[in-house]
């Protein structure tokens, strides 16, 4: 239901009400912070609208204060007049003529400090959200995830839905959560566990990735993508693991591999350009308190052209190096997070493509090279990050792709796939984003649990 009577405190704050309105507004919204003095009140309050919060004057002798109730984390409603601000924070503020607690808070509430770490906020994620950096997170990922829908709308994608629960595993690492109607504890020695039992009648997974329904739906629909919920079993600790993430998908048929590096240049300047222009007061924030050189970060993806080299290329530049690795590199190892950051962090200094990486070390859909040695693909790095998205053209040849899925030892779960060549196949290209993995770099924030609002990960969900 629109509540016709409460304003925005976003409207106020950037001046887009009527001089008329501004004699009775109506806010409601959480206490950030309180000051009391025996003839007036200052009480800042976000109702989620804006980043920045609004000031309540409250002239004791006029308005009832009752400062017990008063505290941080109180929820209010005030009515009264805005108007130009006497401190220099904000342009305007509200002078008080009704005062309402909606639900106090007490002492107990968690968040009294202005400072929290985030180890401390991830065990109250349930209240992160009320702090500056969380709300700042959830603006930014907001403004994102819109902006992704709005650039591939734009461009003629059709937005498509992978399922969540799948017979594959997409990319075969084996990192999968099993789905099951069972209860495990009730079965015994005479009527053991069986996936015969189950609802589906055989093993069913989370999905790791809804790439290959949309190669599917990009056969009949062309220009596709997803943008949903995924799961790895993954035992990892690091700070960019999680065991829930989401991911932004998109297949193109008739696509080559350049065709998409040119797609895919495109997409991030645009929708790192959007997220510049929309959010700069998150933006400040997250410069003042995460990351002083995330301006420096927005600037390099939006003004140089994206660096472009070879698997081959790049291990000749590590081997080259100076520089002391924890994880040996060399022709046929991946190139780990480490080398990664040394490339674009000290060498390119920018966005960098590395692409015809070694079969072997990749996924059995990409398409193999004339050279039958490597295959058709790249990794996007960004500095300060790593890999943020990975991306090939699709084998399309029936028996090329038979052959590879058969020295995998692939079963019939993935016969389906294997059809979508066997009639009309064409050139087809594809990648995938880590959603949190764009949210760390353009927020500045390092561990991927802190961009994610209910975070779950190994050993832990919070």
């Amino acid at each position: 239901m629109i509540n016709a009577k409460r304003t925005p405190i976003e409207r106020i704050l950037k001046s887009q009400i009527s001089d008329k309105e501004k004699e009775n507004v109506e806010v409601w919204g959480w206490i950030r912070t309180s000051r009391f003095s025996k003839n007036i009140s200052f009480i800042s309050i976000n109702d989620g609208s804006s980043f920045e919060s609004l000031q309540l004057v409250v002239e004791n002798n006029n308005v009832k204060v009752e400062e017990n109730k008063l505290l941080t984390g109180s929820s209010v409603r005030a009515r009264g007049k805005v108007v130009a601000s006497s401190g220099g924070a904000q342009a305007y503020e509200i002078l008080v003529k009704e005062l309402d607690v909606i639900s106090a808070a007490d002492e107990q509430f968690p968040l009294q400090k202005k400072r929290h770490t985030q180890e401390f906020l991830r065990e109250i994620s349930h209240l992160r959200p009320r702090t500056n950096t969380h709300l700042a997170v959830g603006i930014v990922r907001s403004k994102l995830a819109s902006t992704i829908h709005k650039y591939f709308t734009d461009a003629g994608f059709r937005y498509v839905h992978a399922p969540i629960l799948t017979k594959s595993d997409c990319e075969g690492a084996g990192e999968t959560f099993r789905v099951t109607s069972q209860d495990p504890a009730k079965s015994t020695a005479s009527a053991p566990f069986s996936w015969k039992n189950d609802l589906f009648g055989q093993e069913v997974y989370l999905t790791v990735s809804g790439q290959l329904e949309a190669e599917a739906l990009a056969m009949g629909l062309g220009k596709v993508y997803t943008f949903g919920p995924t799961f790895r079993a993954d035992p990892s600790e690091t700070t960019r693991h999680a065991s829930e993430f989401w991911m932004v998908e998109p297949e193109m048929a008739f696509y080559d591999l350049e065709d998409m590096k040119v797609l895919t240049s495109d997409f991030i300047k645009s929708i790192t350009n959007a997220v510049w222009k929309d959010c700069q007061d998150e933006i400040k924030f997250f410069t003042q308190y995460i990351e002083p050189e995330l301006p420096k970060r927005f600037k390099t993806i939006l003004e140089e052209n994206f660096g472009d080299i070879t698997y081959t290329e790049a291990q000749e530049i590590l081997a080259k190096s100076t520089k002391t690795f924890e994880i040996k590199p060399g022709i046929g190892n991946d190139i780990a997070t480490e080398h990664e950051r040394y490339l674009v962090d000290e060498v390119f200094k920018k966005p960098l493509f590395v692409t015809d990486y070694p079969k072997t070390i990749k996924p059995f859909y990409m398409k193999q090279n004339d050279d039958n040695k490597t295959v058709a693909c790249f990794d996007l790095l960004a500095p300060g990050i790593g890999e943020i998205i990975g991306g090939s053209q699709r084998e399309e040849r029936y028996d090329v792709l038979e052959r590879e899925m058969k020295a995998h030892g692939m079963d019939d779960a993935y016969a389906w796939y294997l059809d979508t060549r066997r009639w009309g196949s064409v050139p087809h290209s594809g990648f995938g984003l880590g959603f949190e993995r764009m949210m760390m770099y353009l927020t500045g924030i390092k561990n991927i649990k802190d961009v994610l609002a209910f975070p779950r990960a190994s050993r832990r969900v919070w």
